[in-house]
C-alpha cells in the first residue's frame, strides 16, 4: 500500500520526462519590419542668387533703399484694375486675394477681382557695371508672392542718372524648372542670365515657354539655359548661342540653341535616333 501511494504520488516517468521546447522561427522566417525612406530634400535654387557675390559697390545705388521704393508691375502680372506698379514697405507688400463665391452674381463677382493685388518681397541686389560708363547698375530681385512654393521672380535694372535710379530693363522669369532665375553675373562687360529648363531665355520683358521634350518635376530642375546680353545704349540684345548644361552631369557640353532643334519635325527625329 505504501509503495503503491508512493508511486501515485509520483507519477509515472512519462508525465515527469522533460518536453521539448517549441520551435523557434529561423533567422530566414523573422521579418524585418519596413523602413520608409526620408524624402529627399528638395535642393536650394536660390543659393547663388543669395550668396554674396555682387553685393557691395562705390555707385550711389549702393545706398539708395530698394526695399521701400515703388516698382513697376511685369508684363502679365498687372492687377485686374489696370494699376501697372507696385510700392514695398520694409521689403514686401502682401497680395489682396479677394476670394470670390459661386453664388455671387456676374457684376458682383467680377467687382471682387477687381480687388485683387499682386504682392512681392525683396529677394537681393547685385551690382555691377553693365553699360560700360565704368559705374555700377543695380539688379534689384524681387519675388512675386504667390502664397505657396512657386518661386517667380522679377528683375529690375536699374542706372543712376539725375541723382536718382532710372530704370532701364525689367524682366520677369518664370517658376523653378519652369524658366525660373538660377543666377546673374557679369562677365566681359556683358549680363548673363541663367535660367533652369532646356533653352530658356528672355525674350524682352519676359521668359520663353518650355520647348518639347522639357518636361520635369518643378522641384527639382534637371538642366538650366546660359545666355548673354549687352547694353547698346538702349535695349539688352543676346549675344551668342543659347547654352543648355546639364545639372546631373557638369562635364557633359552644352546643348547649342536647342528649341531650335526640337521644334523642328525633322531636326528632332534626327536628334532622337541619334540620342534615345
Amino acid at each position: 500500500m505504501v509503495l503503491a501511494a508512493a508511486l501515485s504520488a509520483c507519477g509515472t516517468g512519462a508525465d515527469n520526462a522533460v518536453k521539448p521546447a517549441a520551435p523557434q522561427p529561423s533567422t530566414a522566417e523573422i521579418k524585418a519590419e519596413p523602413t520608409v525612406a526620408a524624402a529627399p530634400e528638395p535642393p536650394d535654387l536660390q543659393a547663388e542668387l543669395l550668396s554674396d557675390r555682387n553685393t557691395t559697390t562705390t555707385s550711389p545705388l549702393g545706398t539708395f533703399d530698394f526695399k521701400n521704393h515703388t516698382y513697376e508691375l511685369p508684363r502679365g502680372w498687372q492687377n485686374p484694375d489696370g494699376t501697372a506698379e507696385l510700392t514695398l514697405v520694409d521689403g514686401k507688400v502682401a497680395p489682396v486675394e479677394a476670394t470670390t463665391r459661386d453664388d455671387m452674381d456676374p457684376a458682383e463677382k467680377a467687382a471682387v477681382k477687381a480687388e485683387r493685388r499682386i504682392g512681392m518681397s525683396y529677394v537681393a541686389t547685385k551690382y555691377f557695371d553693365l553699360t560700360g560708363d565704368g559705374v555700377d547698375e543695380a539688379l534689384v530681385v524681387l519675388k512675386i508672392e504667390t502664397a505657396g512654393s512657386a518661386i517667380p521672380q522679377v528683375v529690375y535694372v536699374f542706372t543712376w542718372k539725375d541723382g536718382k535710379p532710372e530704370l532701364i530693363w525689367p524682366f520677369r522669369t518664370g517658376d523653378r524648372s519652369d524658366g525660373g532665375l538660377k543666377n546673374l553675373y557679369p562677365e566681359n562687360g556683358e549680363l548673363v542670365v541663367e535660367l533652369f529648363g532646356k533653352d530658356r531665355f528672355l525674350l524682352g520683358q519676359t521668359e520663353t515657354g518650355k520647348i518639347t521634350g522639357d518636361e520635369e518635376q518643378l522641384c527639382c530642375p534637371t538642366h538650366f539655359t546660359r545666355t548673354r546680353y549687352k547694353w547698346n545704349g538702349k535695349n539688352f540684345l543676346m549675344q551668342g548661342k543659347r547654352l543648355t548644361f546639364s545639372i546631373e552631369d557638369p562635364n557633359a557640353p552644352p546643348l547649342e540653341n536647342f528649341g531650335e532643334i526640337m521644334n523642328d519635325p525633322v531636326k528632332s527625329k534626327k536628334y532622337l535616333a541619334n540620342h534615345p
